[in-house]
């Protein structure tokens, strides 16, 4: 039913109904990554953290963790439910690996989201080239510019969980902020940058917007030029749109829009 390429194995169906599956969901995302290059740009990226007799590739561990957080689980154990398969997702390391692993790309965390923000580049160029005429760039001006959309949205914790802090709702959790290239109507927002805030962050944190508007188009398969930002009416904020980045998000001429789809305005919020 499979052979191995790359990361995870090939899987093919058969109308036998042996070998049946769990979680064959999944086989959806390994596919993409397997069609990306992520997992061989992320093995690239990673090299550093793999240690000289290690079985297991860090970037392995790490797309793991990504498939299981997306087929439902929420703690490092819960890769288990990928390990059960071997079949589908192909070698899966073991908790008491799985966690030094983390340990390891956590203590130098910088260095660590960089190389793996590389390899998310590397992969949508890859992506966005086989789109070729489809991809989101392709075409794009001044009157049908690339919009990068940043949005803070909050999620709720349960738990006394690391970070989680009191909301502006009067809830519990977190507050990060997101950037997004839009796709417009036919298409749905792609994540391109995440910033982890607790829940107390602000929603109109001038260095928040300004980093994560940079991670973002670092994010894009080629230079930016005048793509505009689109952010909220909290997000309108003087150091933000005096921030030194290629992508100049003040000016109306520039197709500056907040969410609701008007202007900016061309005097900065007091």
């Amino acid at each position: 039913m499979n052979k191995r390429s790359g990361m995870y194995p090939v899987v093919r169906p058969d109308g036998a109904g042996s070998g049946v599956v769990s979680q064959a969901g999944g086989v959806l995302l390994v596919e993409a990554v397997r069609a990306a290059g992520l997992d061989r740009a992320l093995s690239a990226a990673l090299g550093p953290w793999r240690k000289p007799n290690a079985v297991h590739d860090p970037a392995k561990v790490v797309l793991d963790l990504a498939v299981m957080l997306a087929l439902g689980g929420d703690c490092l154990a819960d890769v288990a439910v990928l390990r059960a398969e071997p079949g589908v997702y192909g070698p899966v390391a073991s908790d008491p690996t799985v966690s030094p692993t983390i340990d390891a790309l956590a203590a130098g965390a910088p260095a660590a989201l960089t190389a793996i923000n590389s390899g998310r580049a590397q992969a949508r160029a890859r992506v966005w080239g086989l789109a070729v005429e489809h991809a989101r760039y392709a075409g794009a001006d001044a009157a049908r510019p690339l919009v990068v959309d940043l949005d803070a949205t909050l999620v709720g914790a349960h738990s006394e969980t690391e970070g989680a802090a009191p909301t502006f709702k009067r809830g519990f959790g977190f507050h990060p902020l997101w950037a997004f290239a839009d796709h417009g109507p036919d298409g749905t927002g792609e994540p391109l940058a995440v910033q982890l805030r607790p829940g107390n962050a602000g929603s109109n944190t001038a260095a928040d917007h300004i980093a994560v508007i940079r991670d973002a188009l670092a994010q894009l398969p080629r230079p930016p030029t005048r793509d505009p930002a689109r952010t909220q009416g909290a997000g309108r904020h003087r150091r933000r749109r005096a921030a030194p980045t290629p992508c100049w998000t003040g000016s109306p001429a520039n197709g500056c829009r907040t969410r609701s789809g008007s202007p900016c305005p061309t005097t900065p919020p007091t």
